[in-house]
């Protein structure tokens, strides 16, 4: 008897470090991390292959990141051509499960491509989905919905506690929504003009009217022609525009070189593909979004 109470005395012991282990999530950069922490909350371990402050434009996967890959439950990337390692690595790493899409469901954007020379077939332009939907609130709602299925799917016992979290973080993107539109709602539609280093904000201008404007385009992983950036400060000295701004994960030198040449006042630090540091005005997705919102509007008036 005494043998059998000793056993179930240990099992019991053994039950809150069972309990307590957390569901291994790896999102693919800093925002979706973000946006996955706060719908899984301490519910899951969650961490990314790329870090605050750093281009996943230019991301190569190392034999470290195949294997956090494999010990994961759950693997989240944006989609829309932005992880395009994505399939290569799941299968490098002998990953079983499904990558989930965070941006199912969004409508995606064409980026109209002008390049320097004609082709042989008679175009000189090319189109490119643009992968950054997260700079729309709207598509975020929808990723949070994306995510708080494959956690479930992954941890049915934790069904509760995700679509709460989801409803939650869902009520404060919409809170956030309206603060964005009312920044800018007495902006002039003619002064809504932004130049930034690369096409990042496309989502961001359809959804609150404003016109981005950049010498690269939206992979930003090239240096833009010196015939881009030349047609680029004509147009801002021919239109006035007077918002320049630099992005965190980009050099701001092309961007220096156009605000000196034009005269445009630098504007600040717009943070893009994403967040900052944890000290950072940046350290997670609503506040990078105010960040970039109270920025823009306050040179745009």
């Amino acid at each position: 008897m005494l043998r059998i109470l000793t056993i179930a005395f240990l099992s019991l012991l053994a039950l809150p470090a069972y309990a307590q282990e957390k569901l291994k999530v790896v999102a693919s950069f800093s925002i979706l991390a973000d946006i996955t922490r706060q719908v899984g909350g301490d519910r899951i371990d969650v961490t990314s292959f790329v870090g605050p402050n750093t281009d996943m434009h230019v991301f190569q996967p190392t034999p470290a990141d195949a294997k956090r890959m494999q010990g994961a439950k759950v693997i989240i990337v944006n989609g829309l051509g932005f992880e395009g390692w994505a399939e290569r690595l799941a299968k490098a790493s002998g990953f079983k499960g499904k990558l989930t899409v965070a941006s199912e469901g969004v409508k995606a954007r064409e980026e109209a491509h002008d390049h320097d020379h004609k082709h042989d077939h008679g175009h000189a332009d090319h189109d490119h989905t643009d992968p950054h939907a997260w700079q729309s609130v709207a598509n975020v709602k929808l990723y949070v919905a994306n995510i708080a299925k494959a956690l479930i799917a992954a941890d049915a016992a934790g069904r509760e506690g995700y679509e709460e979290r989801a409803r939650a973080y869902t009520q404060k993107l919409e809170a956030l929504e309206k603060d964005i539109v009312a920044a800018f709602a007495d902006v002039p539609a003619d002064k809504r003009r932004v130049i930034t280093s690369h096409h990042a904000f496309g989502y961001f201008g359809d959804a609150y009217k404003v016109t981005f404007l950049a010498p690269q385009g939206v992979t930003g992983d090239s240096e833009p022609t010196a015939k881009a950036v030349a047609a680029l400060i004509r147009q801002i000295k021919k239109e006035n525009i007077r918002a320049v701004f630099v992005e965190n994960i980009s050099s701001p030198r092309v961007i220096e070189r156009i605000a000196k040449e034009t005269g445009a006042q630098l504007g600040g630090t717009l943070f893009s593909d994403a967040l900052s540091d944890a000290k950072g005005p940046a350290a997670d997705y609503i506040a990078m979004m105010q960040h970039n919102t109270k920025l823009l509007a306050s040179a745009l008036k």
